[in-house]
């Protein structure tokens, strides 16, 4: 991210990153090659965080970050998070993944948790259904 982006305005995780309490990381392989990753991050139990997700410039287009972002957005239903935010950037170079995000719903709000206004950020959000069973997950008590 560092080829494309401000130092400043890079959040990806690094490795003590995706190790840290609270953060869950895979991988997509094809044979023996790792072709891509992504992440989610836990905010609180209610909201995560979409992070890290690559894919490998010769495996674009072939739908694996569809792949990767049904298996998050799954991942975060199961988990009974009602939404899963992102901050992607704001240069021609991220429009794909804007659009891969805008397809599955997400749409563009400001900063979240951490973040704070930069012109190199797109911040964006998708609110989950409520499933019965994330009503089980987050008893209305």
């Amino acid at each position: 991210m560092f080829a494309t982006s401000p130092a400043e305005s890079v959040h990806a995780l690094d490795v003590s990153g995706l190790s840290a309490p609270g953060v869950a990381f895979w991988t997509i392989a094809d044979s023996d090659e790792l072709v891509g990753c992504v992440a989610l991050k836990e905010l609180d139990p209610e909201h995560g965080e979409l992070k890290s997700m690559r894919t490998d410039a010769a495996a674009r287009g072939r739908g694996l970050g569809a792949l990767l972002l049904e298996h998050v957005l799954g991942e975060a239903a199961r988990r009974g998070y009602r939404r899963v935010s992102l901050e992607t950037g704001s240069q021609e170079f991220f429009r794909p993944a804007r659009r891969l995000y805008e397809r599955y719903g997400f749409r563009e709000c400001g900063p979240f948790a951490e973040y704070v206004l930069d012109p190199n950020s797109v911040f964006m959000t998708l609110e989950l259904p409520v499933t019965d069973s994330s009503r089980e997950a987050h008893p209305t008590g």
